[in-house]
């Protein structure tokens, strides 16, 4: 299972976050939610906002997150971070 990471093309954040991945190998399952109502629907239902970047991996989400926020609460899950290969 691949974790989800909801985008909006042109957010800074957004490209922050898609660079960080990158850059540690993860592989994702990327979401434009301008792109998609599907996916903004879906991001809604999980995070309860629509605010971008969110990140959904099983129980694990992070949502409108910059690089700093998301390792503090990947840091809080180490099961999470092992598996993530973080």
């Amino acid at each position: 299972m691949k974790p989800i990471l909801y985008i909006k093309k042109g957010c800074p954040w957004c490209v922050d976050a898609l660079n960080y991945f990158q850059a540690k190998g993860l592989k994702l399952d990327i979401r434009d939610v301008r792109v998609s109502t599907d996916d903004m629907r879906d991001l809604q239902k999980v995070s309860g906002q629509t605010l971008t970047p969110t990140l959904s991996y099983g129980d694990f989400l992070v949502a409108d997150f910059d690089i700093s926020e998301f390792e503090i609460a990947i840091d809080k899950f180490p099961a999470v971070k092992s598996s993530l290969g973080l």
